[in-house]
């Protein structure tokens, strides 16, 4: 086998390296050992791969290039990747970024985990969490800050903020996340690279949780996903973590939809720029318009009013509710966290009840228009705070067009589509006049996961706008 360099394998996507493992052109183990390489040469001051597992990562490597010999088509054969610290993997720690969990160990491996080691994805070892999962930057008393490879300085955003530092300084081509309320789509939005939110039942949340175990009222609003540096790897692992588990894959089998069109000129686009009760800065909105000016030109129809779209202030309100019955959960669950409001069992349930209104309103939006295109925040990445200040960073302020505003209101960007349980792509799009990524968000219809990731892989390709290896 002719062994590549190193540079070409921290840019190269995993679709590439598990077809070159599959041809054996270069083997699982010497995918391992340069990613291995460029971590410890690499993330020094991002300090993003927090949990190491190196020699496991070998030995996994080494029975995916026994597979791949004795005749194994596995489709992420030998990928080397890593996993948000709040997925359980057998021995290692799963803290959360909390103090009283320092010590956890699960002693299996989530599900989502076990699908990718199936596939054949070799996992280095974990990265770095938000504390409690609840802040977009990443700094805790377990494992200190990560920052952004673009920019040390700023916030690589959260909370799978270590997710998508890893992915943006090259150190790996894929990793798992998971998000209720932006924790994808804002790390890649502020590393520049692809992130996806999963439609919520797709993907098992088995084996991520409060360390010990235990049920989250927000489950009723989060999911995992996929994150990488092209919108094909994007798909690639989307479809090996979905599919019903334990008691549902007794009757239920997966079906994705495949992508509503196969081009730009096909799609019905719905272009959002401004909310009632969130900001956005101005060099966001114009790369969102001109892209949009760009669809126009390549045949996609665009539009910017309807009165489908369902109500951004009472979406907003649901989710601020929904926010005050996951608390109460996580402190049945959780040590650690902030006083905050807490709703009751009766609110919950009223909760459910208005999620559902406003799930079947976005049905019937979908019926008209195939992708929504909106900011993913209010910024690109942000300067690091000095101190954490976990949900909903009621003591920040955020400077947006040169002026300081609440921090806790832009939320409502990511919730919009978290709150629904609606899919949503992101992808980078352009640069700040500082050189920092922009990226936006294209949400699709519930279930059709495929759309927006397939919208995200033609922009890219019409347009040249895509996920760079930082030099920071």
């Amino acid at each position: 086998m002719t062994s590549p360099t190193n540079d070409t394998l921290a840019h190269a996507s995993a679709t590439t390296l598990a077809a070159a493992v599959r041809a054996r052109t270069v083997s699982a183990l010497e995918l391992t050992d340069a990613a291995i390489a460029r971590i410890e040469a690499r993330d020094g001051p991002i300090n993003a791969v927090v949990v190491r597992d190196f020699d496991s990562a070998r030995d996994q490597a080494r029975r995916v290039d026994q597979a791949v010999a004795a005749g194994g088509d596995l489709p992420l054969a030998g990928v080397p990747m890593t996993i948000k610290e709040c997925f359980n993997i057998a021995g290692l720690p799963t803290t959360f970024g909390l103090e009283f969990a320092r010590h956890y160990r699960p002693t299996e491996d989530a599900v989502a985990v076990r699908r990718l080691k199936d596939a054949g994805a070799v996992i280095l070892g974990k990265t770095n969490v938000a504390t409690g999962l609840a802040d977009y930057q990443v700094d805790n008393p377990i494992y200190g800050q990560t920052r952004n490879p673009h920019d040390l300085s700023r916030s690589c955003g959260g909370s799978s903020g270590g997710s998508a530092a890893a992915l943006a300084a090259g150190l790996v081509p894929l990793e798992l996340g998971g998000d209720a309320g932006g924790s994808i789509r804002i790390p890649a939005s502020f590393c520049g690279v692809y992130g996806h939110l999963s439609s919520v039942p797709l993907i098992s949340l088995e084996g991520h949780g409060p360390p010990g175990g235990g049920i989250i009222v927000g489950r009723a609003w989060a999911a995992a996903g996929p994150m990488a540096r092209t919108a094909d790897d994007l798909a690639l692992a989307l479809k090996v973590l979905s599919g019903p588990e334990g008691r549902d894959a007794v009757a239920y089998r997966l079906d994705l939809p495949p992508p509503r069109h196969a081009g730009l000129s096909g799609y019905r686009v719905f272009v959002l720029t401004s909310h009632p009760t969130a900001s956005v800065d101005d060099e966001i909105v114009a790369a969102i318009d001109d892209l949009a000016a760009k669809l126009e030109k390549a045949g996609a129809t665009v539009s910017r009013q309807s009165d489908l779209l369902p109500s951004q202030a009472d979406s907003q309100a649901l989710a601020e509710k929904f926010g005050w019955t996951y608390r109460t959960g996580m402190d049945a669950n959780v040590k650690d966290t902030p006083e905050a409001p807490k709703g009751t069992i009766k609110d919950y349930y009223d909760c459910l009840i208005a999620q559902e209104v406003l799930r079947r309103a976005w049905d019937v939006f979908f019926r008209s228009f195939d992708v929504l295109i909106s900011p993913c925040y209010a910024s690109a990445a942000f300067k690091q705070y000095p101190e954490p200040d976990p949900w909903p960073g009621l003591n920040r302020t955020l400077r947006v067009n040169g002026t300081e505003i609440p921090y806790a209101p832009q939320s409502a960007w990511p919730l919009y589509s978290g709150m629904p349980h609606l899919p949503a792509t992101v992808a980078p799009i352009g640069r700040t006049r500082e050189g920092l990524p922009i990226g936006i968000q294209f949400i699709g219809p519930f279930l059709e996961d495929l759309t927006p990731i397939a919208f995200a892989a033609r922009v890219a390709e019409a347009f040249g706008v895509t996920a760079e290896v930082a030099r920071a």
